[in-house]
């Protein structure tokens, strides 16, 4: 667990700089030295409530998740049981459905209620979960626009039956 901790404080500056084109305010420049950087992980692998993943392709390390139990439901909405706080497929292995298929494992494991937020100003973003889902529940899931936030709720369908 500690190199797996290691290895995703060393590509979270890459994930951030291929978020920091949005220009949605939310993704500070988080320095290698900064001292944010040490909270931010200690909550992750501290927090009972979160479920930090590396995402493998053999045994290369290409990615990372982090999957959250939210205690405060948005008003009017009921808590979701787990929420895909991050996901991160490094550059060089997207499009190979590496991602598609860490999602459905990761959905298979932690059955139940789930909520995906994406930015609007993230269209491939959108996309890519609007195709994983899709596949994934056969298209039974709900998308709400708000506040430039695309919401994807869905259940969990690994013990859903085949047509």
């Amino acid at each position: 667990m500690a190199a797996d901790r290691r290895w995703i404080q060393d590509v979270y500056g890459e994930y951030l700089d291929s978020l920091s084109g949005l220009n949605t305010g939310l993704y500070p420049a988080i320095a290698a030295d900064d001292s944010q950087k040490d909270g931010i992980f200690a909550s992750w692998f501290a927090s009972q409530s979160s479920h930090p993943l590396v995402i493998v392709r053999g045994a290369e390390r290409i990615g990372f998740a982090l999957v959250a139990r939210p205690l405060i439901a948005a008003t009017g909405e009921s808590a979701p049981d787990y929420r895909l706080a991050e996901f991160f497929v490094r550059a060089p292995y997207r499009g190979n459905g590496y991602g598609r298929e860490a999602a459905t494992l990761i959905f298979d494991r932690f059955v139940g209620e789930w909520e995906i937020v994406e930015y609007q100003r993230n269209p491939g973003s959108v996309r890519f979960w609007q195709r994983v889902l899709g596949g994934y529940c056969r298209g039974e899931f709900t998308e709400r626009s708000r506040h430039g936030e695309i919401r994807h709720r869905f259940r969990s369908c690994a013990a859903m039956p085949a047509d």
